[in-house]
């Protein structure tokens, strides 16, 4: 299938090319020492990533640890109550540790193993990101630093506290904002301390080359197992694919398995509060280019031209930029990158608590509140839905803000 110039039979080959640029989004704009370290794990990854010795141990990780392959679900209530659209959700939520991170996490610490690294270090805002890396950590027996925003460690204190029983450093970042930018902050001026004994691992598909295309990679398992998992299920593919997108790994994971299809795709940001700047984190949708954390991408930018600060009642998705290849699918088209608000959010949390007994993590009810929506436009067809996390980690919070509805 070709789209806006772009041959999708060939894209995963092609895309990022050998600097990590997707289009002109990516690259690696870092300092020549630390530009060094990126091409040590690029150079490494390269090499393993084509091994049968750890494709072979990778799959048996996901089988027998981490319990893959996660299962589709037939939201069937939700889809009775909204018409003759049927919803479908792929459940990583089921993944071990509640959610999608799990997957990118065990083959970053397997190649921190392959490299002789002693220590990893993340970011994370959720605090999933941070749960799968010291699970990671504590599964090959390697130090694990967590760098975490003060803001977030009140919002998810559940998820802090299995990262310390699994063994984890939680560093509490106060900078600034004190959310997930910050914490990426202080995770890579850590990193550039301890790059010789660590390796850095970028929760999202964000960060300099060659992190948005491993994580990508990591993540491909998810839209594999999808697609032919829907297509088992109901003997065609689904007409659209939703997933929510903050930095971007749990979208680029199911949407790769249908980018080569005739599949609608929509990535959806969160709008916070509304359209005024510092009340959203929508970068995609009111961001323009511009170069954070190492790789150039869409970002929301101050009067300054410096990142501006972001809201959203998910801490996963509070973030100012997005991956590099979601800027370059968004420019190309094939992506359809649109919003939905809080009240929206929290609607669809408790929607498909009740309906369906799935309690969602905010993130991924962003998700299932565009589908919502999407469902009502279309009047028929069917919806498939990365479900990215379950909400445990959310429900002190949810209570405390919300009540219960």
């Amino acid at each position: 299938m070709e789209f806006n110039g772009v041959n999708f039979d060939t894209y995963f080959k092609n895309y990022p090319n050998e600097e990590g640029f997707f289009g002109k989004y990516g690259g690696a704009y870092v300092s020549p020492e630390l530009k060094k370290a990126m091409e040590e794990i690029a150079e490494a990854y390269f090499t393993i990533c084509k091994s049968a010795k750890f494709i072979a141990e990778l799959r048996r990780i996901r089988k027998d640890f981490q319990g893959r392959p996660t299962p589709i679900s037939h939201l069937e209530r939700l889809s009775n109550k909204l018409g003759n659209v049927q919803i479908y959700v792929k459940r990583e939520d089921l993944n071990h540790t509640g959610a999608h991170k799990l997957n990118h996490c065990m083959g970053e610490a397997l190649l921190a193993k392959y490299m002789g690294k002693k220590k990893v270090i993340a970011e994370t805002g959720a605090g999933q990101h941070g749960v799968a890396l010291a699970t990671a950590a504590a599964y090959f027996g390697l130090e694990c630093d967590i760098y975490m925003g003060s803001v977030d460690i009140k919002k998810q204190a559940p998820n802090v506290a299995r990262m310390k029983i699994l063994g984890a450093n939680v560093i509490e970042v106060t900078e600034g904002l004190q959310t997930l930018k910050e914490a990426v902050d202080a995770a890579f001026a850590a990193y550039v301390r301890e790059y010789k004994d660590a390796i850095y691992c970028i929760g999202s598909v964000l960060g300099p080359h060659p992190f948005p295309m491993m994580v990508r990679d990591f993540q491909s398992v998810v839209g594999i197992e999808a697609r032919e998992q829907f297509v088992g299920m109901t003997g065609e593919l689904p007409d659209a694919v939703v997933a929510c997108v903050g930095g971007g790994s749990n979208a680029m994971g199911i949407f790769s398995g249908f980018l080569n299809d005739p599949v609608d795709i929509y990535g959806v940001e969160p709008l916070g509060r509304g359209e005024k700047l510092g009340d959203h984190a929508a970068s995609l949708k009111y961001g323009e280019e511009g170069i954070m954390h190492g790789f150039n991408s869409i970002m929301l930018k101050g009067e300054d031209g410096e990142p501006a600060p972001v809201y959203s009642v998910a801490s996963g998705l509070d973030y100012p930029s997005s991956g590099p290849e979601h800027a370059f699918l968004h420019d190309l088209g094939r992506v359809k990158y649109d919003v939905v608000n809080d009240e929206e959010t929290i609607d669809a949390f408790f929607e498909l608590s009740r309906l369906e007994g799935i309690i969602p993590a905010i993130e991924s009810a962003h998700a299932v509140a565009y589908a919502i929506k999407l469902a009502k436009k279309m009047g028929k067809g069917s919806i498939l839905v990365n479900l990215s996390g379950r909400g445990d980690k959310d429900m002190d919070y949810i209570i405390e803000k919300y009540g219960i509805r």
